[in-house]
């Protein structure tokens, strides 16, 4: 009896992690970006709405603050800001990770662009980047063109290929 209330136990424990999960198919290129409003780390609202036709967007979803790989990741974009801006590019980065987390991160690493907190997983699974089963987002980026539709989807674990993909879709959308 002991050993099933252990294990018991230890489900339970880990119960919170596992959710139900209904994403959505994740958008490929040439497809609508899904419009979305989410509260960044200041609890200000940020619609995708309010930037089409005035931005590129770089939407990137990210596992974790405070994670190795999602440092590496946010601190490349952060290095890479004055170049993103002349080229008329919005970053902004989205983790399940609460409004909190996301202020300590940017202080702790200087970032310069907004990170939505989607504590409920709502734009994740808009996006169909959620992993399974688990409140965490795979590591995946989509470029946003001005008229709204998805221009590249990079879905690697790699942030450097992330940076170098988006680089090459962002200088293929320049005027020959």
């Amino acid at each position: 009896m002991k050993i099933n209330l252990i294990a018991l136990l230890a489900v339970a424990g880990l119960a919170g992690l596992a959710v139900p999960t209904r994403a959505a198919q994740m958008p490929k290129v040439g497809d609508p970006a899904p419009r979305f409003a989410g509260q960044d780390q200041n609890g200000q609202t940020v619609a995708l709405a309010d930037l089409i036709g005035k931005k590129i967007v770089l939407l990137y979803f990210y596992p974790k603050d405070f994670t190795s790989g999602c440092t590496k990741e946010a601190c490349g974009f952060r290095d890479r800001m004055g170049e993103l801006q002349k080229d008329n590019v919005e970053v902004m980065g989205v983790s399940f990770d609460t409004a909190g987390s996301h202020q300590k991160f940017m202080a702790e690493y200087q970032l310069n662009f907004p990170l939505l907190a989607d504590p409920d997983g709502k734009i994740v699974d808009l996006y169909g980047v959620r992993m399974d089963h688990l409140k965490l987002a795979h590591r995946v980026s989509f470029l946003i063109g001005l008229d709204g539709k998805i221009v590249h989807v990079t879905d690697a674990g790699s942030p450097n290929v992330h940076f170098e993909q988006m680089q090459a879709a962002i200088t293929a959308l320049k005027p020959k």
